[in-house]
């Protein structure tokens, strides 16, 4: 008798795990055609964001958009949040976890060259200066896949176990100087809770990705920033007469020479890839007198924590003992901007299937990590996180030839938004109806 029950318990078991599993396919499908019939909207709204850029912290209009729409989806709506930031949430028509899908809304200070009907030809002002604004690395893209994201669940609710947020975030590139803001604000400000956030996904196009394909990895995915600042002062004189001065110039370029080691001779490469790179140097303004002093800064790039820190203290180290070797001072200043974008691993492997499933298994692939910066670190380091790239090249183009992110020629093949679309609203099915391991 216990064997009797022990196996029509098995097959029920069994039999409810199948249902499941249709159920959740036959939703993946309905969200697959419902992403396909968004396309020539999320174009639309991709293009008008394109041709209406905004810097950071300056989103207005974005923002009005992006607020309208989620309303008239019947979503709750809150505005304002890290200054210019939207959050909607959708509640399902069950009970269950809560997943959050993030998109990043601000322009850069470049002047766009593309030749396209929908080219920006915005205009504003950073840090002082008269500067063109351009969505010179897809985050129009980005806000309008969210977008179109948001309508294909609001139309599958009932069929969702749980709640998903959407959070359209300001100020990725950065905020002005000792402002605050981005993903750091918006954690700060409380985007993950109430309700309380249990896993987090985003998306970034990426125009050397063919179109049609996901790329993703595992573990640290893009570098940590920081920026460093080395003021090193001297004494100064006549240029003609060098003896009399301790000459911060030939100081500071035995400095930037010697930071060129930390990466070449001290951190171990095979392990993971990391960069110092000096960005400006500034010194005197006369060509036969020697300054006093001279400032220069730059950007730390590290993909662990550990290496991150190893960096900063040889900055320190190297800049301080060659200062003192010449009878000059250096002081350093090391201000953190990003943490490493660091992907959960069982997150990652969790969710490789529904990856596979929105683009076809051939279509994935796992890269290696880049040196570039994502603030989407900050929501990982609250609850675990996903974060890849969706292909926006268009087929057959050798990727040498592309423009790069943040350059005036950027561009983005858009037949691969609707992928974006599609591999949102997965993953946030998926997540809610799939089994906790």
């Amino acid at each position: 008798m216990r064997l009797a029950t022990t196996l029509f318990a098995g097959v029920l078991l069994n039999t409810i795990g199948l249902t499941a599993q249709a159920q959740n396919t036959a939703l993946n499908t309905r969200i697959a055609q419902l992403a396909a019939q968004q396309e020539g909207k999320v174009i639309a709204w991709r293009r008008d964001f394109h041709e209406h850029p905004e810097l950071g912290n300056q989103e207005t209009r974005t923002a009005g958009i992006i607020a309208a729409h989620l309303k008239k989806l019947g979503l709750e709506v809150q505005t304002g949040v890290a200054r210019t930031g939207v959050v909607g949430i959708l509640r399902g028509g069950k009970p269950g976890p809560v997943v959050a899908l993030r998109a990043d809304m601000d322009g850069l200070p470049i002047i766009e060259s593309n030749n396209l009907p929908f080219a920006s030809k915005e205009k504003a002002t950073y840090l002082g200066q008269p500067v063109g604004v351009m969505h010179a690395c897809g985050h129009d893209t980005h806000v309008a896949m969210l977008m179109g994201a948001a309508e294909v669940l609001s139309q599958v609710k009932k069929d969702l176990p749980g709640t998903v947020k959407f959070i359209f975030q300001p100020a990725e590139e950065g905020s002005l100087p000792g402002v605050e803001g981005g993903a750091k604000l918006m954690v700060k400000e409380g985007v993950l809770d109430q309700p309380k956030v249990d896993a987090v996904f985003g998306v970034h196009i990426n125009a050397q990705t063919e179109v049609g394909k996901l790329a993703y990895r595992p573990g640290g995915t893009m570098a940590s920033s920081d920026r460093f600042t080395i003021k090193v002062s001297g004494k100064g004189a006549h240029g003609a007469y060098p003896w009399n001065s301790v000459d911060p110039v030939v100081t500071a370029a035995q400095i930037i020479m010697g930071l060129q080691t930390i990466v070449s001779r001290q951190v171990k490469l095979i392990d993971d890839a990391a960069v110092v790179t000096v960005g400006t140097i500034n010194a005197g303004v006369r060509y036969n007198v020697i300054p006093p002093d001279v400032e220069m800064s730059g950007t730390i790039r590290a993909l662990n924590t550990d290496v991150q820190k190893q960096i900063w203290a040889s900055i320190r180290r190297i800049a301080t003992n060659i200062a003192e070797s010449a009878g000059a001072t250096a002081e350093v200043t090391i201000e953190p901007y990003v943490p490493v974008t660091s992907n959960d691993p069982a997150l990652t492997a969790r969710m490789l299937p529904t990856l596979q499933a929105a683009a076809g298994s051939g279509n994935v692939r796992e890269i290696k990590a880049v040196t570039g910066a994502e603030d989407f670190a900050y929501y990982q380091e609250k609850v675990p996180g996903l974060f890849l790239f969706v292909g926006g090249m268009a087929k057959g183009q050798d990727p040498a030839t592309a423009a790069d992110h943040h350059t005036a020629g950027f561009h983005i093949d858009e037949s691969g938004l609707t992928l974006g679309v599609k591999t949102l609203a997965t993953l946030a099915a998926d997540y809610l109806g799939a089994k906790k391991p």
